[in-house]
């Protein structure tokens, strides 16, 4: 009796591969998904080459030149007029019809190394995804794709985010790691998969930093109406000072002396 091969795929209703993972990818509104492989290795290779590429060209240039500077006047003449040179090599200078092809390669590959040195750059300005979004692009239900794609995610240090986040305070790091199940999107959430909403965690924050800005200023002005000592408002005061230092400090990201300006304001 012949084994049947059982399809699970088939079974669950779902097919994996290149048509969920993209779905996956655009289904997310913050867009923290747009997650890519960098390439770096063959990247920083083609670029290596290319490098090389132009050095053989240039010695060859350099070879032409040697050639034209013992050369005889008219030979010279070619190398100070475009127009003469060019009707030499179209008048079948063998010569000259070489350093036209020879010019022409350097042209071309100059550009294309230029480009990728300006991709290049591009693409290290943008930032690497979060460790959380690159762990949830490895673990189950996420569909992954198969061969040598299976490892795309792996190495976080080899992938892009082509989202550019604003640059975050730390308390919203701080929610975005430890407090992302309290903002759960479930609109969007299924199939073993949570999406956090960073427009929640945003107004969130924002109402927080509000609320304990407004709690510190008003709590100072009437513990400092309370109190009748001199000396308990002095500590009362350092107190209050280091706290609002310490808000602003571990809370937001401020500046060393954007700190130390709103704690002496």
């Amino acid at each position: 009796m012949s084994e049947t091969k059982v399809d699970v795929e088939s079974r669950s209703h779902h097919l994996s591969g290149y048509p969920p993972l993209a779905a996956f990818i655009a289904s997310d509104r913050d867009r923290t998904t747009l997650i890519y492989k960098r390439f770096d290795d063959l990247a920083a290779r083609n670029l290596l080459y290319l490098q090389s590429e132009l050095a053989e060209l240039r010695s060859k240039q350099c070879a032409f030149d040697q050639e034209d500077l013992a050369a005889d006047l008219e030979t010279k003449q070619y190398a100070r007029n475009f127009a003469d040179f060019r009707r030499a090599e179209k008048a079948d200078d063998q010569i000259q019809k070489d350093l036209w092809k020879l010019m022409i390669k350097i042209r071309e590959t100059l550009k294309e190394c230029r480009e990728a040195l300006i991709f290049e750059s591009t693409l290290a300005s943008l930032p690497s995804p979060s460790k959380g979004n690159q762990t949830a692009s490895k673990d189950d239900p996420f569909p992954t794709l198969g061969g040598y794609s299976a490892e795309l995610y792996d190495d976080i240090d080899d992938l892009v985010a082509l989202r550019v986040q604003e640059d975050q305070d730390r308390l919203t790091s701080f929610a975005q790691k430890h407090l992302a199940f309290l903002f759960s999107d479930r609109k969007r959430s299924g199939k073993g998969i949570a999406y956090a909403s960073d427009r929640a965690i945003s107004t969130f924050i924002a109402w927080f930093s509000t609320f304990l800005a407004a709690l510190l200023l008003i709590g100072a002005i009437v513990v400092l109406y309370m109190v009748r000592s001199p000396d308990w408002r002095l500590g009362l005061i350092a107190a209050f000072t280091t706290l609002f230092a310490g808000s602003v400090g571990l809370l937001t990201n401020a500046r060393r002396a954007e700190l130390f300006a709103a704690t002496a304001a």
